[in-house]
């Protein structure tokens, strides 16, 4: 047993130090990035926001809204190899740039892969997912994966700490996911009391990819439009979102009307919500590691996404930034043990 003993921090730790700024107006921000990849020779370019793979929000309805917008979403795993025809068909082929085919790990996982990936070579990006990134089954995977196709952009996790990003990124992933229990809907850290604050983890885990070439994605603890210019100041390059994006017209989710208004249903993927659906239930050697709650409907996701990505174009007036890539630079995080005036919150 060790204890470390400097202070972890997460998004409400810190706010962002203003500075001197040349920038007149909102609108001169370029929230688009650029990346070349580790391992893959493609570049994608595209405002680096992501839906997350959870199948309230990573739906095929929701990569149709955000692509419009050059923001990307992470399609859940749980559509079968005719509903990816049935969408693809239909979608124009800049969608490939903005999705990425999600998967697991398991035997059934691997088929289906193969199976969306030879009906579809243009789709390019590949998400492994699974809740724990520490284990060597999940390494061996993504070696496997980057064998079988070398020429696909790969996403992996979740891990929290640098050491573990750079076995990933050396082992075939270019971008690594990052979080651990700081999702809405995700009772981890209550069940396990395993995690890692998300701010500190994105800062470490970003140093370690970026020292080799890879990027990282934080997935999770984003709740205001704030939390998403602190992620990309602590050097995030994606970053995922859950519940920032349910409860809207193109979430997936049960619609719910209580007392004349509507809500939307919204669940962590290793709840016993998810598992009821799709695995047949929770199995008798684990426990339930998610919530499910019910979000007021927001409506189109339009909506939200001009909140958001006003809110880091402004984010980025008030430190100078022209370019989200600037924004790690010109950002000095402060500590504070308050965020805002809460008197009209209640």
């Amino acid at each position: 047993m060790r204890i470390e003993l400097d202070i972890k921090l997460g998004f409400k730790d810190v706010m962002i130090r203003p500075k001197r700024s040349t920038l007149k107006s909102r609108s001169q921000v370029d929230l688009e990035r650029e990346f070349k990849f580790l391992h893959s020779n493609h570049t994608w370019k595209g405002i680096p926001i992501m839906a997350a793979n959870m199948d309230t929000v990573g739906t095929f309805e929701m990569a149709s809204a955000l692509s419009k917008h050059k923001l990307f979403t992470a399609i859940h795993k749980h559509y079968s190899l005719e509903q990816w025809n049935q969408f693809l068909s239909t979608s124009g082929n800049d969608i490939s740039n903005y999705i990425a085919v999600s998967t697991g790990t398991g035997k059934n996982d691997i088929e289906k892969l193969n199976s969306i990936f030879n009906a579809h070579p243009d789709l390019k990006f590949i998400c492994i997912d699974v809740a724990n990134g520490y284990s060597e089954h999940f390494v061996d995977f993504v070696k496997k994966t980057r064998d079988n196709f070398p020429d696909k952009i790969i996403m992996a996790g979740n891990v929290v700490t640098g050491e573990m990003v750079e076995e990933l990124l050396i082992s075939g992933a270019d971008i690594v996911k990052v979080g651990i229990g700081p999702g809405s809907v995700c009772t981890t850290r209550v069940k396990t009391a395993v995690g890692y604050p998300q701010l500190s983890a994105i800062i470490e885990c970003a140093d370690a990819a970026h020292g080799l070439g890879g990027q990282i994605i934080s997935d999770g603890g984003c709740t205001i439009p704030g939390d998403l210019s602190k992620a990309f100041g602590a050097g995030a390059d994606f970053v995922m979102l859950g519940g920032m994006f349910a409860g809207h017209t193109e979430s997936g989710g049960t619609t719910i009307e209580k007392d004349g208004k509507k809500y939307k249903q919204f669940y962590g993927m290793s709840s016993a919500t998810a598992m009821n659906k799709h695995v047949g239930g929770v199995a008798d050697y684990r426990a339930s590691e998610g919530k499910t709650v019910e979000v007021a409907f927001k409506g189109d996701v339009e909506n939200t996404l001009q909140d958001i990505l006003g809110g880091i174009r402004s984010t980025c007036t008030y430190v100078g930034a022209a370019k989200l890539k600037e924004l790690t630079k010109r950002t000095t995080f402060i500590r504070v043990a308050e965020q805002e005036n809460q008197v009209y919150n209640s």
